[in-house]
């Protein structure tokens, strides 16, 4: 009886495969999102299940969950995951000291200098170095809603049991906008961590928007705008693409990228995707990195008679959902910064400069690969000048305690000299390490902009 169902559901899959290889000849597609792979993925998903004799592929199963995502040669991140049974979504909503815990999520802390750094990489991202907008949501209480955002749907700040790290968990249909991102100017830099977990249909769609608009909280809940630039993929897909607006009309358009990075696996897209969006407008010019996959260089996405004041993250068809198997889709650490070109330079001509565009992980020294770019930049400027020696000065906000900001401050400031040394062939001799703990703000510590101001690294010319 299983092997009849099997092949009679086999037929009408091969009946619907016959129809969508040429999709534009037999359908109007609903949405942009929908892609023939996410398609042919789920149909396999039900193969499987008839063919193992499940009888509900949708009920989620006791398993324990691995992670590895390879952003250079060198770096592993790993996450594990375990469910008790007694829930499903493996967040922590609650704060106090009896909180149900059915997952956990740990990360293995790498040692200084294991991220491996190329010279030559094509990854060419700068962070903008003056933040003038920073969430990680550390101020805000599990289980609300951050200020400062705007939202026509639901969600709630959540977190890994065993980490510190704060998560927007955005778990219904609609947009979500942080109000410190408007009035964009010419040379700005926005990044962001995504993660997504499971999909529960295939036309279930992620995005951001960046427009133009006369008044952001009136078309704040619109899908389609005049001016604005729009970018989707699939969910729990590699399937991606963007349109660009202008006055309602489509003038550049690409529905058929791939970002591998993106793709959740497993029988219900169960293991996770973690990524880091980095968007970076110079003028007209548009870039999108995902990682450190450059996903799109667009030189005239922005109209420089226009003035972009707003931003949005969005979902579609989340709703599909069900509660053992529940779509999710999250944001952190949303950081928006002024771009500061040429500023490398004031190392050689002024004898200083100071940098927030090289980043680490919480209370570690272990740096980013997002900073890859911003290492590079000075790495080039030292290659440049060669009789040059600097002094390298780690800074910290004044979070935690004054011993452990000092001792936190040398580490990053070493890690960084290890990374220009073994990845960028700077000559270790040439650099002296320094740290000053939190005794040296240039901002002020009571927001999260201005700890964001206050991490930084100092490069003296010696």
């Amino acid at each position: 009886m299983k092997t009849f169902l099997a092949f009679t559901f086999f037929i009408c899959v091969f009946q619907l495969n016959a129809q969508i290889i040429k999709p534009k000849e037999t359908v109007k597609r609903k949405a942009t999102d929908r892609t023939n792979n996410a398609i042919d993925r789920n149909i396999d998903k039900g193969l499987d299940k008839i063919e193992e004799g499940i009888g509900n592929i949708f009920k989620k199963k006791e398993k324990t969950m691995k992670e590895e995502s390879e952003r250079d040669s060198d770096k592993e991140e790993q996450i594990e995951e375990g469910n008790n049974g007694k829930s499903t979504s493996g967040w922590s909503t609650e704060e106090s000291s009896d909180t149900k815990v059915n997952k956990s999520t740990t990360s293995e802390e790498q040692p200084a200098g294991k991220i491996k750094f190329s010279a030559n990489s094509k990854f060419d991202f700068v962070p903008g170095e003056k933040v003038i907008g920073f969430d990680d949501f550390s101020e805000t209480s599990v289980g609300d809603f951050p200020l400062g955002w705007n939202t026509n749907s639901a969600a709630e700040i959540v977190t890994f049991n065993d980490s510190p790290e704060k998560w927007l968990f955005m778990s219904q249909d609609g947009y979500f906008q942080p109000d410190f991102v408007s009035d964009m100017p010419d040379n700005f830099t926005l990044e962001y961590d995504i993660f997504t977990r499971y999909a529960s249909n295939n036309i279930l769609n992620y995005n951001f928007n960046i427009y133009a608009s006369d008044n952001p909280r009136s078309d704040f809940s619109e899908a389609y705008y005049q001016n604005g630039i729009y970018f989707n993929w699939t969910g729990g897909t590699s399937s991606a693409g963007f349109i660009i607006y202008e006055n309602g009309q489509e003038i550049n358009k690409n529905e058929n990228l791939t970002v591998k990075s993106l793709d959740c696996v497993g029988d219900n897209n169960e293991e996770p995707s973690k990524v880091h969006f980095a968007i970076w407008r110079q003028k007209n010019r548009l870039r999108v990195y995902v990682d450190e996959l450059k996903v799109l260089d667009l030189p005239q996405a922005f109209n420089p008679k226009l003035k972009y004041n707003a931003f949005k993250l969005g979902s579609k068809y989340m709703n599909f959902s069900s509660a053992d198997n529940k779509d999710e889709f999250m944001v952190s650490n949303v950081r928006y910064a002024v771009g500061a070109p040429d500023t490398r330079s004031k190392l050689i001509t002024e004898g200083r400069f100071s940098t927030t565009g090289i980043l680490f992980d919480v209370n570690s020294d272990q740096i980013k690969a997002s900073s890859e770019g911003t290492l590079k930049e000075i790495a080039k400027v030292l290659k440049e000048n060669p009789s040059v020696k600097v002094k390298i000065i780690g800074h910290t906000d004044s979070d935690g305690a004054d011993a452990a900001n000092q001792t936190l401050s040398e580490k990053r400031a070493l890690s960084v000299k290890n990374a220009l040394s073994s990845d960028f062939g700077i000559t270790a001799d040439r650099m002296l390490t320094e740290g000053k703990g939190e005794s040296q703000p240039v901002d002020k510590n009571d927001t999260p902009q201005g700890k964001a101001n206050n991490r930084r690294v100092e490069f003296v010319k010696l």
